[in-house]
């Protein structure tokens, strides 16, 4: 593993803070998140879900999507709740953001780009939720080759038994890219 890079996904207040999509697990994961994070600022990029600023001008169903939560659209929610964490946004820069509209990073090919000219192999990921935007980055990133390391203690999700779900199907289903590993793990050895 000696070209990494940490992708924390989502750590925003969007799914901190008291709002729909409020993320309760989050709290808990903080202190490892930070820790990978705080050690490795100028290896970390932190995605944030940026919703659009009204459903119209998402296609298909991400326009149903937004239409049901339409409270966290741009032009109803405050746009500093979709920042990244306050503690984990003073890492900015040498730490870097990276917006995406969908649950995958990868759909419009810039993050691979970026990843490719780094020349980047593995992608250690945290963030939230893991049956969700932390499951398609991982999948996306397998797609494109990444080996993938997730760290099970730095992952949250709003529902317990989906969360499990996709460790063990990341786990058993994708074992040649996937890697499961605590922080601690993986810190001992970085």
């Amino acid at each position: 593993m000696t070209s990494w890079l940490h992708l924390c996904i989502d750590m925003q207040r969007m799914f901190f803070e008291q709002t729909p999509w409020q993320v309760p697990w989050m709290a808990p994961t903080l202190d490892q998140v930070g820790e990978v994070a705080g050690r490795f600022p100028e290896r970390t990029i932190f995605t944030r879900f940026k919703p659009p600023a009204q459903p119209e001008i998402m296609p298909g169903k991400w326009r149903d999507y937004y239409q049901k939560w339409e409270m966290m659209t741009g032009r109803n929610l405050p746009p500093e709740l979709t920042d990244v964490l306050p503690f984990l946004r003073k890492l900015v820069p040498p730490a870097r953001i990276f917006d995406k509209l969908t649950y995958s990073p990868w759909l419009d090919g810039r993050l691979h780009q970026m990843l490719s000219s780094e020349h980047i192999d593995t992608l250690v990921m945290s963030g939230g939720e893991t049956d969700v935007c932390v499951l398609a980055a991982a999948l996306g990133a397998i797609d494109h080759g990444y080996g993938v390391i997730i760290l099970k203690d730095a992952v949250c999700s709003g529902d317990d038994e989906a969360h499990d779900a996709a460790l063990t199907l990341l786990e058993r289903r994708f074992s040649v890219q996937v890697t499961i590993s605590t922080v601690e793990e993986f810190l001992f050895a970085s």
